[in-house]
């Protein structure tokens, strides 16, 4: 366990940098280079304070290896998604996602958009809307698929229903081998929704924008998972900096 490191990962997912928390902190940014290269163990007192920055326990910022998870989440960043029309299906059944991929990935065929861009891309999210007694009683859960249609694809190929998305703003976060542990898509979610309350943004579903959606692709091997949650477009995405 290193405590520099700790503090370190905490203070990049909490958007500062070693200038801005050596402020908020009343040292010198040398003090916070030094902390977290473990050259000094920040006083009793300033850990508390770091643990209320943080939004962190002090037991789990002093005890636990927190950056080890540099191995299965990437940082958070916003990104601009720009506008596109998708096709989408959704499915309820005891096991929606693999249904509905398969009934999309069906669809790509016939419609002839795997030919005409053979890495058009498929997302995916929860279908909210299920009967709690289908759930309870029947194991039954929603999920939709879509695929982003390409500029310049035109089908009436049925089966689908096309939707417009807005530009919008998404915080991001990228999960490796997303299904190698029950919890890790989960924790995923509940980081990005820790940092858009530590950075004073919030979650706001709008009309003509998926409030969340994930990519799931492959990458020198590994699997990997996109979860995109929106977040409100305002002035302070735009003052993000570099983070030392």
């Amino acid at each position: 366990m290193s405590l520099g490191k700790n503090i370190q990962y905490l203070r990049k997912q909490k958007r500062l940098t070693q200038e801005q928390l050596a402020e908020i902190m009343s040292v010198s940014r040398q003090t916070i280079s030094r902390w977290e290269a473990d050259d000094v163990v920040p006083e009793l007192d300033k850990l508390v304070i770091l643990s209320d920055v943080f939004s962190c326990k002090l037991d789990i910022m002093v005890k636990e290896n927190i950056s080890a998870e540099n191995e299965i989440y990437s940082e958070i960043k916003v990104k601009k998604v720009k506008a596109f029309q998708m096709a989408r299906y959704v499915m309820l059944t005891p096991n929606p996602e693999d249904d509905v991929n398969a009934y999309m990935e069906n669809w790509a065929h016939r419609s002839g958009l795997l030919e005409f861009q053979p890495d058009a891309m498929r997302i995916g999210w929860d279908f909210p809307f299920v009967p709690p007694d289908m759930h309870t009683r029947f194991g039954i859960h929603g999920y939709v698929a879509a695929y982003i249609l390409p500029e310049g694809f035109d089908t009436n190929c049925p089966g689908v229903e096309l939707a417009n998305q807005r530009e919008a703003d998404y915080a991001v976060i990228t999960i490796y081998n997303p299904f190698d542990a029950v919890d890790r898509i989960r924790n995923g979610y509940k980081k990005i929704l820790a940092f858009l309350e530590a950075n004073g943004f919030c979650e706001k579903p709008k009309e003509d924008i998926l409030s969340c959606f994930e990519y799931v692709y492959e990458k020198e091997g590994i699997s990997c998972m996109d979860v995109y949650i929106h977040m409100d477009s305002v002035s302070k995405t735009n003052s993000f900096t570099n983070f030392s």
